[in-house]
């Protein structure tokens, strides 16, 4: 923008860009946001929502070839299962059992396999290769909450939440700047301001201890 510009022609490029950065962070923020929106009812409301979980149970022998392949590295604690066991578990359990850090014991491994809206184990036992699997399911409303708090959500969900934040910053903080730039001809756009954040600190004071 040059330095002889008229204050006109410096305004217009100011509110030409805020525009665009404002509209494209607004669609690109537009679903999540209303995802994010909803979830924020129903977290707020969680004691009132019932859930109602669904228990599934399984249960398998693993081969012989994986059980000694266990066996030898059981007093080792390693960090991960072997990839052939992983490889079986996940056929015949339809689970993401790579991810999960294995607990030993002399008896048997334990493998905890938390997911949004539930949670699943899954129980080798070392001595007879019985194989236990359990998954709980609390429903899609359970599992949109846990998206909302990012919990079991594995570090790609991770990152877009903060680029997800990242987007919603722009489109606030342009907002606000359009804001200024169009407040001369709305005399209720500080009020309005003013009133979003009297609200919830008068609210925080006096409400919550």
């Amino acid at each position: 923008m040059p330095n002889s510009s008229s204050p006109h022609q410096q305004r217009a490029f100011w509110l030409r860009h805020l525009h665009q950065w404002h509209w494209i962070s607004s669609a690109i923020c537009l679903v999540a946001m209303i995802m994010f929106a909803a979830t924020g009812i129903t977290l707020n409301h969680s004691a009132q929502i019932e859930a109602h979980p669904t228990v599934t149970q399984l249960s398998a022998s693993l081969p012989a070839a994986l059980r000694a392949e266990l066996h030898s590295l059981s007093s080792e604690e390693p960090a991960a299962l072997p990839g052939a066991v992983t490889q079986w578990l996940d056929q015949e359990f339809h689970t993401r059992s790579a991810r999960a850090v294995p607990e030993w014991s002399p008896e048997e491994l334990y493998l905890p396999l938390p997911r949004p809206g539930g949670d699943a184990w899954l129980r080798i036992d070392l001595g007879s290769g019985t194989v236990e699997y359990e998954l709980t399911d609390r429903g899609w409303v359970s599992y949109l909450n846990d998206l909302h708090k990012g919990r079991n959500t594995g570090s790609a969900w991770t990152w877009f939440i903060d680029l997800f934040a990242a987007a919603c910053l722009i489109f606030c903080i342009t907002g606000l700047f359009l804001l200024k730039m169009h407040a001369a001809n709305r005399r209720g756009t500080w009020p309005y301001v003013a009133l979003g954040l009297v609200t919830p600190l008068l609210l925080a004071v006096i409400f919550i201890h």
